[in-house]
């Protein structure tokens, strides 16, 4: 049932699962024919079979117009994230594709592959921090990418609300020495990965991931800016590092229990695929200034996504595996807003993606960052989440 509706794959494995009988999906008929797979490759029913939506359907031939033959950078590149943007990328025939990261281990993954699986394609290995800034120029500078996709970024929630000065510095001071890099190189698009944890933050990661959208606006609208810049904000990603999916399997290996926070918590979810599909969909509507979303359907309880994963594993919930309740991490809420309170909502040409836009400059929060970064490691914790406060006014510390 490679291509069944999500609600038909639920029924079928319910029911499967009432009889005791193990199940897989086969691969698709195109992958067949194009000898991507065998029959023998079967594989295991995954969450994102259990979406309960369709997938978005995405406009390839616009797509094809920002990236074909043009030069394009993913920072990032050896993230969840970045590391599909380069495969998805790659399938679109660009000139160039720039692959910058600061792990040396993610990267040389993530070259290797796309060698392997695009042997025509020039790939462009950079071992880089976007904090570096004369490093970000020089690259700019010697390669002059059209287009980036930045999506370097620390996005742990609990590991930021200890140590803010690495947030500040990556996720927003970052973004702001590439997306200047880019205005200064004349780059045609320039797009940041956001996340709907920017809209009211109650921790460090959403507050300096909506600076770091508030620092694209002032850039947008600079003094003889030629880029469009934009961010596209989505929830949660299904089998991301470091997310709910790849945590639940391995405590229900491990033979459980599977820890959720509370009862009640909930979030939007998407694949990864699907998440960077929107990524460069969004990039074919930027006019500028702008920040996209994706109608992502109905959130979904964490509860019930863990249930459906021990189901998945052939075991019944609360009795061969139990779950627990241990209570909301530092920085973490019951549920995400994709839309901040003051932002027009308008449609695009895509019926799944809506463009955002407000009328903040975000002029002053830019220039703010270059006092911060002097003493940036010289101010403590609760300090640096205070002057977060300054910045970004929604933003609601959290008090452990």
């Amino acid at each position: 049932m490679p291509n069944a509706k999500p609600g038909v794959i639920q029924a079928t494995i319910k029911a499967i699962n009432e009889l005791g009988i193990d199940h897989d999906i086969l691969p698709s008929m195109d992958q067949l024919l194009h000898r991507k797979v065998t029959v023998s490759h079967l594989r295991h029913v995954s969450p994102e079979d259990l979406l309960g939506r369709e997938p978005v359907l995405l406009d390839d031939s616009a797509i094809a117009e920002v990236i074909k033959n043009k030069v394009i950078l993913v920072t990032g590149a050896g993230g969840s994230i970045g590391s599909e943007l380069c495969r998805q990328i790659a399938a679109f025939h660009p000139q160039k594709l720039l692959i910058l990261e600061r792990s040396e281990p993610a990267l040389f993954a993530i070259e290797q592959e796309l060698k392997k699986d695009f042997q025509w394609l020039d790939i462009v290995p950079l071992a880089a921090s976007v904090c570096n800034e004369e490093r970000i120029t020089s690259i700019f500078q010697a390669h002059k990418p059209d287009c980036v996709f930045h999506a370097a970024a620390h996005k742990h929630v609990p590991l930021m609300e200890a140590q803010p000065a690495e947030a500040i510095l990556n996720n927003t001071i970052g973004t702001r020495i590439v997306s200047q890099a880019a205005r200064d190189a004349g780059c045609e698009r320039f797009v940041l990965v956001s996340t709907d944890k920017a809209v009211n933050p109650t921790n460090v990661m959403g507050a300096t991931k909506r600076l770091a959208e508030l620092v694209l606006n002032a850039m947008q609208k600079s003094h003889g800016n030629r880029t469009k810049f934009s961010s596209v904000r989505f929830g949660n990603v299904l089998g991301s590092s470091g997310s709910v999916i790849p945590t639940f399997r391995q405590q229900i290996v491990a033979g459980g229990p599977v820890t959720v926070t509370h009862p009640d918590v909930v979030r939007y979810f998407m694949s990864i695929p699907e998440a960077v599909g929107l990524i460069l969909q969004s990039a074919t509507q930027s006019q500028g200034g702008e920040v996209f979303v994706l109608d992502m359907g109905e959130p979904i309880r964490i509860q019930d996504l863990a249930r459906q994963m021990i189901e998945l594993c052939g075991f019944v919930p609360d009795e061969d595996i139990k779950i627990e309740f241990v209570g909301l991490r530092p920085g973490e809420k019951l549920y995400e807003e994709p839309i901040h309170k003051g932002e027009n909502i308008e449609p695009t040409a895509h019926k799944k993606i809506h463009r955002l836009t407000n009328h903040l400059h975000g002029g002053s929060a830019s220039e703010n960052l270059e006092k911060i970064k002097l003493t940036l490691y010289k101010t403590n914790a609760r300090d640096l989440k205070q002057w977060l406060g300054q910045q970004i006014p929604e933003y609601k510390i959290w008090e452990s």
